[in-house]
């Protein structure tokens, strides 16, 4: 099968989380997964945390405003969907580059 359609460039991530992944107490058995991208953690970091705007943001993770922006809104999702359900969030994956360099 050939992969069809542009390749998704590498982000540049400046962070790499210590903790990876979270679990909720309380809720028996093994609950469902929530993967949470590196990028979108990048995402969340940059604009939720460190309080920057989309451009500075994006700018940061070497991506145009409007692929900060979608990133953003599926990370939010996917962190709102791991909260309600109880499920276990995972911070892992997707096609990002570890880097101190402004």
């Amino acid at each position: 099968m050939q992969i069809r359609g542009r390749p998704k460039k590498y982000r540049i991530v400046k962070y790499d989380p210590k903790i990876s992944h979270f679990s909720p107490r309380g809720r028996p058995g093994r609950p469902d997964e929530v993967n949470l991208a590196m990028d979108e953690f990048e995402a969340m970091r940059l604009a939720d945390f460190m309080g920057l705007g989309q451009k500075e943001a994006a700018k940061s993770m070497h991506v145009s405003q409007q692929t900060f922006s979608r990133i953003i809104k599926r990370a939010r999702k996917s962190l709102i969907t791991g909260l309600i359900n109880g499920a276990t969030i995972k911070i892992q994956g997707g096609q990002y580059i570890i880097s101190s360099r402004d």
